[in-house]
């Protein structure tokens, strides 16, 4: 494949709208999970916490959803009162069913790397080398093995209020 050839779009909407169509065929809840501190995205101020906000966008929890390939827009209740929200593709860090914490953390986009800053190497243009980062010390003491991976549970619990 040559350098010169026509650049794809970005494969990140494709990804969240078939892994939406997977969990919803499966019977589970999607949720996304989103950064909210980037730039044009529109959720309520109250559901943000440590810059970030999940999503259910289950199809009995939202309305009017359209996931295009720049942004994903939908009206959904917090705390009982209607907000219309809007998403960039870009600040999409995750799809997960909240079920069974199953989905895809989305891998950066190549096409999102001149938006969001990405350092370039001033001889090229090319982004800028990697390096390596020491890892950190297993906790028993043993360096040779392999690194402990550690699998993050899913949220659990209602979130639901009874109002009478």
């Amino acid at each position: 494949m040559s350098d010169d050839s026509t650049p794809m779009t970005s494969h990140r909407p494709y990804l969240l709208r078939a892994l939406y169509e997977w969990i919803a065929d499966n019977g589970m809840t999607p949720h996304l999970l989103v950064d909210a501190t980037r730039p044009a995205v529109k959720v309520p101020t109250h559901a943000i916490k440590d810059g970030k906000v999940v999503l259910n966008v289950a199809g009995r929890a939202v309305s009017h959803l359209e996931m295009s390939n720049d942004v994903i827009s939908f009206s959904a209740r917090f705390g009982g009162v209607s907000h219309a929200v809007s998403v960039p593709i870009g600040a999409v860090l995750a799809i997960y069913a909240r079920e069974t914490g199953q989905g895809m953390a989305l891998p950066e986009d190549g096409s999102l790397g001149e938006e969001e800053g990405v350092e370039e190497d001033a001889r090229d243009g090319a982004p800028a080398p990697l390096s390596a980062v020491p890892s950190e010390p297993s906790p028993d003491g043993d360096d040779d093995g392999p690194p402990h991976p550690t699998h993050p549970t899913p949220r659990r619990g209602g979130h639901l209020r009874i109002v009478k």
